[in-house]
């Protein structure tokens, strides 16, 4: 347990905002306490039960299935709801300020639910434009002009939400000192790839085995470009997000163009002009042209491993301590 005067804030403030916030995708407080004996004040909350963990767990392959394609695009769906909630339809606005993917619980039926207020800030009043306050948040995640100016405005949250999306499309943390240098940082890592549609296959989570729609993870990658655009007023407000998406994922469950990636594409395309030109003379006796064939049905279904159900019997509800 965390016992300092910031933990201690940050314990109110989660309570406060729990306390009045009510949204099928923000968690529940079942309950809270503090007692205060010789090591200090002692803190809790207790969250319903979330049962499928948060979604950094799943990204980061630390459980035995990984997201679906259409899940990820749920759940991205899910969490704007629960952000345009907070920025748009309370009596006042409330800013997040810390959206990220550890924040993002799952319930049994996957249903994505925001948690960890202990940062959320009240919006600006009336015929302001902005909050001036002190910078916290999460490295990676937090918008550049609130860094660098200490300015906050809902469109911060947006900011967050781009970079959440990125994490859903490759798989990777916002930042990864593991990586190579040139890879650490996920946003100047997909620049490259992102500019045209052609290469957008380099950047998809490995984890989907090549079984995403091609047409709609391109419109996610606009997606989160718009959330991520530098001036704060060119950026969607997390009402337009939610619209998108929700016609996003119409589109991906009704298209036909789903469940071969970019990548098999591409292969598919090159055995074709391999095989045009291997196939020449292939009818000449004692020829020295050969064949190549690829059997792409065997090489995805080869690809696809096979995963036990999850088994939550024995969890616990979520609770937070400081």
């Amino acid at each position: 347990m965390v016992c300092s005067i910031q933990g201690h804030k940050e314990w109110i403030t989660e309570v406060n905002c729990l306390g009045v916030v009510k949204h099928p995708n923000l968690v529940k407080l079942v309950g809270y306490c503090a007692e205060d004996d010789e090591r200090g004040i002692q803190r809790l909350l207790v969250y319903e039960l979330m049962p499928n963990k948060s979604l950094e767990d799943h990204l980061l392959a630390r459980v035995p299935q990984p997201l679906s394609w259409t899940m990820r695009l749920k759940i991205a769906h899910d969490a704007a709801r629960g952000l345009a909630y907070l920025h748009e339809e309370m009596d006042f606005q409330l800013i997040f300020r810390d959206f990220k993917t550890s924040n993002i619980l799952l319930d049994e039926d996957f249903n994505a639910k925001l948690s960890d207020f202990g940062l959320a800030r009240q919006g600006p009043s009336e015929g302001l434009g902005h909050v001036s306050t002190s910078v916290v948040g999460t490295v990676g995640y937090a918008a550049p002009e609130y860094v660098q100016t200490g300015r906050l405005t809902a469109k911060s949250d947006v900011w967050s939400f781009g970079v959440v999306l990125y994490e859903l499309i490759t798989g990777r943390r916002s930042v990864d000192r593991n990586l190579p240098k040139n890879e650490q940082k996920l946003l100047e890592w997909v620049k490259p790839y992102v500019s045209g549609s052609k290469r957008i296959h380099v950047i998809m989570d490995p984890q989907l085995e090549g079984q995403y729609c091609r047409v709609s993870a391109q419109k996610l990658v606009s997606l989160a470009n718009k959330c991520l655009m530098k001036q704060p007023k060119s950026r969607p407000k997390m009402s337009e997000v939610v619209e998108m998406l929700g016609q996003l994922i119409s589109e991906t469950t009704l298209s036909s163009d789903c469940g071969v990636s970019q990548s098999v594409e591409e292969a598919e395309s090159g055995k074709e002009k391999e095989e045009g030109v291997l196939d020449t003379d292939s009818t000449k006796q004692g020829s020295s042209y050969r064949r190549m064939v690829f059997d792409f049905k065997e090489m995805i279904s080869s690809r696809n491993r096979s995963v036990g159900r999850l088994d939550w019997r024995n969890w616990a509800p979520v609770v937070r301590t400081w």
